[in-house]
């Protein structure tokens, strides 16, 4: 392989570029960039190491991380100015465990795959605004562990969604596709957000804005968080946030663990104060506290937000896009890093 042209943006490869795929993808993705690309795939499909990152980072042209793949200024600057690496592309829109402003100041560029999974984790979501209300995980317990005893007039009753208030914590593409599904099933939809959206979306909605968070969340019935993980977002949900929040209310987080204080949370649903939660994401993935484990009033998901075989496909194929046009010196279509000195 010889680089024909490098700049700050992309560079244009001659040959093969060398991608080193940090976990195992769908077979017909992996089948492709192994066609089309110089591939190390990992057959293991375990997290690697941070030195087996850092190797990756001095040897590979372009890596290909997931969520489970932190990277820091330190690796960077452990893979030394030597490092081939020239492109990250990452597998999901998150890119909080990127260290961005390294890559940047390394001149390697960074793509997502931004828009594939919204439908995927809007469905996860309502299905967890049906399910938590209607006490649908304690009821399935019971049916697994034997101890249904049958059907009684007052056995597991829950409570009717229609009619009551989904308070919406981040209102892009996921939170706006929640809350198109969320209109049909009689709910209504208040949103919070950095920026307004535009008063015809908000109609199409359904949707009506509150500009103070502290006051949607202690008008919701139903709070759920869709805002990305970050040092502006981390805890955005506290324990004085949570103490808003009205007794019996629940809570759903389909976005990122870090966003909700957990210890806060347990206490919250522990002493009654929350009705129930049903959570995708943990403070400390893949480690799931316990005490969420055993509440009753909690479902708990193995972050199956993006699980399903046509987003998962769909984002190898804009990895497959992105790194094709960065190795014939273009700019990918899905990239995150812009503003290049």
């Amino acid at each position: 392989m010889t680089i024909v042209t490098d700049t700050p943006l992309t560079r244009r490869i001659q040959g093969k570029p060398r991608v080193v795929v940090t976990r195992h993808l769908m077979p017909g993705v992996e089948a492709r960039m192994a066609e089309l690309f110089d591939c190390t795939f990992n057959t293991a499909d375990r997290p690697l190491t941070r030195d087996e990152l850092i190797a990756a980072m001095r040897e590979a042209d372009v890596l290909v991380p997931t969520v489970t793949d932190r990277i820091d200024a330190a690796m960077f600057a452990e893979a030394g100015d030597g490092a081939r690496l020239g492109l990250i592309a990452n597998f999901g829109a998150g890119t909080e465990h990127l260290d961005l402003a390294a890559a940047r100041a390394r001149k390697v560029m960074v793509t997502n795959t931004p828009g594939v999974f919204t439908d995927d984790t809007a469905d996860l979501t309502l299905m967890l605004i049906l399910s938590v209300p209607r006490r649908l995980g304690e009821g399935s317990r019971l049916v697994r562990d034997g101890a249904w005893t049958g059907w009684a007039p007052t056995a597991l009753l829950g409570s009717r969604i229609g009619g009551r208030r989904l308070g919406i914590v981040g209102m892009g593409r996921i939170g706006q596709a929640v809350a198109h599904r969320a209109r049909a099933f009689g709910l209504e939809v208040v949103y919070h957000n950095r920026h307004r959206l535009p008063a015809a979306l908000e109609n199409m909605l359904g949707a009506r804005y509150e500009e103070d968070l502290d006051a949607l969340i202690a008008g919701a019935d139903i709070l759920s968080l869709h805002c990305p993980a970050g040092s502006g977002t981390h805890h955005i949900l506290d324990a004085r946030r949570l103490g808003l929040m009205k007794p019996g209310a629940f809570l759903i987080n389909t976005a990122r663990g870090d966003l909700v204080d957990e210890e806060a949370l347990i206490a919250a649903l522990q002493d009654g104060r929350l009705a129930g939660a049903g959570l995708d994401v943990y403070a400390r993935e893949p480690a799931v506290d316990p005490r969420l484990i055993a509440l009753p009033s909690v479902i708990t998901l193995p972050h199956l937000g993006s699980a399903t075989v046509e987003g998962r496909t769909h984002a190898g194929e804009k990895i497959i896009a992105n790194i094709r046009f960065w190795a014939d010196g273009h700019r990918p279509p899905d990239q995150v890093l812009l503003g290049w000195a």
